[in-house]
């Protein structure tokens, strides 16, 4: 009977054996161990990779310096959107030209422009954009109506009455353009120096690569110092104004919320056609001056044909041989340009 009931459960465990083969067969294999420990590693290893790609963009614009405001060189206003820096030039009583500037590059681009104006009598404003300079960079899109705020603001901080004339370079033109299309009452004249806003730029798979939402602030934020001062050397121009504008590019790179503006503008103002402005313009009679450089790489010289057919009766200057740079590496033309526009007026 006792072996009748041995036999009944050993057929019913087939697997079981005596103590000692239990316990081998319930351990680990020393091979197995050191494969689970060696794949538990590898997570460890890729996990803390992304945990650092995921940090990396925030830890990189935190160790950007923000600006000094006491290394200002003009004065600040407190507006709406966030703090401005400004300057003004010129005789106090005289018409007023407002200076708009680019995508990368703050007010002091002007620094040979401001100067002929003041020549020919005017009462010259220049300003930082938000974002670049000294001046704050709230988190908005920086599109048309963004900066119409800022401009708009300013003008009337400073108790800016009657017609201005506006003077907008590269993106600073496509604002200006914005601006004037705005409120057309308020422009006197419009000088458009290599203006944005016409035909598409940085619209290449780079380009558009750079302004993917999630890579492209990812990208922006840990490389786009890098790029940015990579491509000041490969469009170097020699600057007869500022012999020092390479550099003071290339330390705007290091500031902080410079390159989150330039992605924002990049992906709002420079995405936006103006091309029903300048058609309103053309139709208030705003007097238009257009200054290209021939070998532009930025906004190419097939650009003043677009602008000429949007707006017949504009009035267009080519610089022989000047880059997107213009207002550096050929100042006296440009110069000569506006005197022979702004000179009658």
């Amino acid at each position: 009977m006792a072996g009748s009931v041995r036999l009944a459960r050993d057929r019913a465990d087939p697997g079981l054996g005596s103590g000692p083969d239990l316990a081998r067969n319930g351990r680990q294999q020393p091979g197995a161990r050191r494969a689970q420990a060696a794949l538990r590693h590898r997570m460890e290893i890729v996990l803390g990779l992304v945990a650092l790609l995921v940090v990396l963009p925030f830890v990189a614009e935190a160790l950007r310096q923000r600006p000094e405001p006491a290394h200002a060189p003009g004065q600040f206003a407190d507006l709406p959107l966030g703090r401005t820096h400004y300057r003004w030039s010129g005789p106090e009583t005289a018409p007023i030209a407002v200076c708009i500037h680019g995508l990368s590059t703050p007010s002091y681009v002007f620094a040979a422009t401001e100067s002929a104006l003041s020549t020919l009598g005017y009462r010259v404003l220049t300003y930082d954009l938000y974002g670049r300079g000294f001046s704050a960079n709230p988190p908005a899109a920086q599109g048309a109506r963004f900066f119409n705020l800022q401009l708009d603001a300013l003008l009337a901080d400073q108790r800016v009455e009657g017609r201005v004339t506006l003077v907008g370079y590269s993106m600073g033109g496509a604002i200006a353009a914005a601006f004037a299309a705005a409120s057309p009452d308020r422009v006197r004249a419009l000088v458009l120096i290599a203006p944005a806003g016409l035909e598409p730029v940085y619209d290449d798979w780079i380009g558009r690569l750079w302004t993917l939402p999630v890579l492209g602030d990812w990208a922006t934020r840990v490389l786009g110092g890098i790029a940015l001062r990579r491509e000041l050397v490969e469009h170097r121009t020699s600057a007869t104004v500022l012999p020092d504008l390479e550099d003071r590019q290339a330390r705007e790179t290091r500031r902080r919320g410079y390159l989150p503006a330039i992605l924002s503008s990049r992906r709002n103002m420079l995405r936006e056609s103006r091309s029903t402005d300048h058609r309103t313009i053309a139709r208030a009679g705003i007097p238009v001056l257009a200054i290209w450089g021939t070998d532009d790489p930025v906004i190419p010289l097939k650009t003043m044909g677009r602008l000429a057919e949007l707006n017949p009766d504009a009035h267009h200057r080519q610089v022989a041989g000047a880059g997107h740079l213009v207002l550096q590496s050929h100042p006296a033309q440009v110069s000569d340009a506006l005197r022979r526009f702004l000179k009658p007026r």
